[in-house]
């Protein structure tokens, strides 16, 4: 059976859309659902953000070289990114609820085993494991709420779930910064056991398998390994572009391969009985319209929150708790938009919330990039507070766009290809917005140093500082003279607000696109399909 049929026949199989009875007892109940699956869902969320205020300390603790510290982040970012459809297809195969949990377990138990690692390859290795556990539990969590929730419900309860994996994801530095400053850098792998606990028990009390008449019975094995391979190497690329040089051989071939690997994919689809990612799916405009614009707002989002704290921390000098604490007005608004735009998206459709979110997203990403080395806190918080109130809708929108366009036997796929456009957009946002400061850092700072009628530098301490000031830190030492620290200091503020201010320039006009794209978005056709369908 091709991959057609597969979809065809998808479509014209009568689906039981009617909205079940209200669930009696625990197992089954939407909304006791929704919060069993947000428990896990914050775990891993919060340690996308978290562990990079551990990572100074894992450093000095376990004498790692920066590379290895790089790695702690990189492989768990890589093995997230290249398991996720192939774990929402698990999901799909053998139930949401088994893979969840599994999930749950598995990253619980190798957050506890890196807090007991007296090595950084121990914590590396189990860095890996954990973004292969996360990728089963992710696209899972999404598809328990397709399959629990009546259609007039659903985007509520995304919006609830966008709300958890908005306010983890900015709540990570700050909680971070608590425990290592005031416990150590173990109790931010430690955390998550008792959080792990919590949700598996709420799990198996609460969580209810659903599963579609026609749904996969076998695999894919050769798409599986291609898809891995090819996103592999698009995000390896992306995470060692800046590094090895946008131009360079290693950084084209792995690009390169990843176009190769991406095509040769697609057309083995084709012949395959029961395909990894059915691409008719992408015969839906809603749905590719939504995967395009998931992809461009964390493109946005990502990328702009990797200069913000290096702004606040490194030009305002503020600590990591702090730095968390100025972020709040973006928390807190994601927290108060996020359930919102799931009402105003069941009420009017996703069209006006995600077209209005990404509008309010450039417009905060446009006057993020008027930020100055002295703008005081309520001028952030301003524009921090707009682009929460952007962000929200989309993520709720665009999620429910996915998800809810795609056959209710493919909701895992659709949940792991919504989280995989993330990891993209996520990885090339910080790539690109990377490499426009880089080039504006070095294209600035030597004439600013000569304006400001400092001692030259010779073309390896230029490149010395030019690293240095792309995060923002000025290239002093303790030995200088505090009128030429302070010159210094000065020139470097300042070439790095104007990098940081092309960078979310950039930002703003990807926001620009996203908003257009965001005009083809619509109500997802098979959201109704999900509620009572196939109960076990």
């Amino acid at each position: 059976m091709t991959s057609q049929t597969t979809v065809e026949k998808a479509s014209r199989e009568p689906q039981n859309t009617a909205v079940p009875a209200p669930a009696k007892g625990l197992r089954g109940h939407p909304w006791l659902t929704l919060f069993s699956v947000a428990i896990g869902v914050m775990m891993v969320a919060l340690d996308g953000t978290i562990v990079a205020i551990a990572n100074p300390a894992i450093q000095h603790d376990l004498k790692a070289s920066l590379a290895d510290v790089q790695w702690i982040t990189n492989g768990y970012m890589l093995a997230l990114a290249v398991s996720l459809i192939t774990a929402g297809k698990l999901g799909d195969r053998f139930g949401h609820r088994q893979t969840f949990l599994i999930g749950v377990v598995g990253f619980a138990a190798a957050s506890g085993a890196i807090g007991l690692s007296d090595s950084v390859a121990l914590v590396i290795v189990f860095r890996v494991l954990q973004g292969l556990f996360g990728a089963l539990l992710m696209p899972a969590a999404l598809g328990l709420l397709r399959a629990t929730f009546p259609a007039e419900k659903l985007n509520m309860a995304i919006g609830i779930w966008g709300m958890v994996i908005g306010a983890s994801t900015a709540g990570g530095p700050i909680l971070g910064g608590v425990l290592v400053e005031h416990v150590s850098w173990q109790s931010v792998f430690f955390i998550n056991v008792p959080v792990g606990v919590i949700a598996l028990l709420l799990g198996l009390v609460i969580l209810k398998d659903h599963r579609a008449e026609n749904a996969p019975r076998s695999f894919d094995i050769g798409g599986i390994v291609l898809l891995s391979q090819a996103m592999f190497c698009l995000i390896w690329a992306l995470i060692k572009g800046a590094e090895w040089g946008w131009g360079d051989y290693k950084t084209l071939g792995f690009l390169g391969g990843a176009v190769v690997l991406f095509v040769v994919f697609a057309l083995s689809q084709k012949n395959v009985r029961e395909p990894l990612i059915p691409l008719m799916m992408f015969r839906s405009l809603p749905l590719t319209a939504g995967t395009v614009l998931m992809v461009l707002m964390a493109f946005a989002f990502m990328g702009g929150l990797f200069f913000v704290t290096f702004y606040l921390q490194n030009v305002h000098g503020l600590s990591p708790v702090d730095s968390g604490l100025h972020l709040l007005p973006l928390t807190g608004m994601m927290i108060v938009a996020s359930p919102v735009a799931g009402a105003m998206i069941t009420k009017f459709g996703p069209r006006v919330p995600l077209v209005g979110g990404m509008v309010f997203t450039a417009i905060a990403m446009f006057g993020m990039s008027r930020l100055e080395v002295g703008t005081g806190t309520l001028t952030m918080s301003i524009w921090f507070g707009l682009l929460g109130l952007g962000l929200a809708p989309v993520m709720v929108g665009a999620t429910e766009v996915i998800v809810g366009n795609a056959p209710m036997e493919l909701s895992g796929v659709a949940g792991g290809l919504q989280q995989s456009a993330m990891q993209v957009g996520g990885s090339l946002g910080t790539a690109v917005l990377g490499a426009v400061m880089a080039s504006q850092v070095d294209s600035n700072l030597g004439d600013n140093w000569t304006a400001a009628q400092l001692p030259p530098l010779s073309p390896q301490q230029l490149d010395q500082a030019s690293a240095a000031v792309e995060v923002g830190i000025p290239p002093v030492s303790g030995t200088m003279p505090p009128e030429i620290a302070q010159k210094i200091t000065d020139v470097a503020h300042d070439t790095f607000v104007s990098g940081m201010s092309t960078a979310f320039t950039v930002a703003g006009v990807v926001a620009v696109v996203a908003a257009l794209v965001a005009t083809l978005a619509k109500r997802g056709q098979n959201a109704e399909a999900g509620a009572g369908v196939g109960h076990i």
